[in-house]
C-alpha cells in the first residue's frame, strides 16, 4: 500500500471509529459517560481532520509528519495505573446496554490498532514512523474502554469513578 492509499484507508478508520463513538454518545445517558463518548468522538474527528491536511500536504510536497498529533488523554499505561487503583462499590445500573456500547467501541478500536500495526510493519520509514503515533494514541483509546467494561463487569462503576482521572497522564 502506498503512503496515499494508506492516509485515505486511515481515514475510512477513522470516521467509522468517530461514528461509533457518536452513537454511544447519543444513546449514553450518564452525563459522565456522555461526556467520555464526546471526548473520543471529538479526538476522532479531530484525527480525520489531521489525516485529511496532511493528505493534502503529502500530495503538494511529499512530507509526512506526526508533528501536532496530540490527545486529550493519558497513555494507555496511565489509564491502567489509574484503573489498578480502584476499589467501587455501587451496584450495576443498566450495565447491559453500556457494555454493549463498549464492546462496539472496543471492536472499532482493535480493528484500526490492527490496521495502523499493519502499516508500521509494511510501509516505507517515513510512514512508520507517521503512524506509529496514531497507533500509540489508539491503543490509549483502546485501555479506555476496556478499562470501562472491567469496571461495569466487576463493579458497575460507570464513569462515574472520582479515582480514576482522566486529566493526569
Amino acid at each position: 500500500m502506498d503512503i496515499e492509499k494508506a492516509i485515505n484507508t486511515a481515514i475510512e478508520y477513522e470516521i467509522r471509529v468517530r461514528e461509533v463513538f457518536v452513537e454511544a454518545m447519543d444513546e449514553q445517558t450518564e452525563p459522565i459517560g456522555k461526556k467520555i463518548y464526546r471526548l473520543l468522538a471529538d479526538e476522532e474527528d479531530s484525527h480525520v481532520k489531521f489525516l485529511e491536511e496532511t493528505l493534502s500536504t503529502w500530495k503538494q510536497n511529499g512530507q509526512l509528519s506526526p508533528e501536532g498529533l496530540e490527545t486529550a488523554l493519558p497513555s494507555a499505561e496511565a489509564i491502567e495505573r489509574e484503573i489498578a487503583k480502584l476499589e467501587t462499590s455501587l451496584e450495576k445500573r443498566g450495565a447491559d446496554k453500556q457494555i454493549a456500547l463498549l464492546k462496539k467501541a472496543r471492536e472499532v478500536e482493535i480493528e484500526t490498532s490492527e490496521f495502523y500495526r499493519r502499516l508500521i510493519d509494511t510501509l516505507p520509514t517515513e510512514g512508520q514512523e507517521f503512524f506509529r503515533r496514531f497507533l500509540e494514541i489508539e491503543e490509549g483509546h483502546l485501555a479506555l474502554v476496556d478499562a470501562e467494561i472491567n469496571a461495569l463487569d466487576s463493579a458497575g462503576f460507570w464513569f462515574d469513578m472520582s479515582e480514576f482521572d482522566l486529566e493526569k497522564s
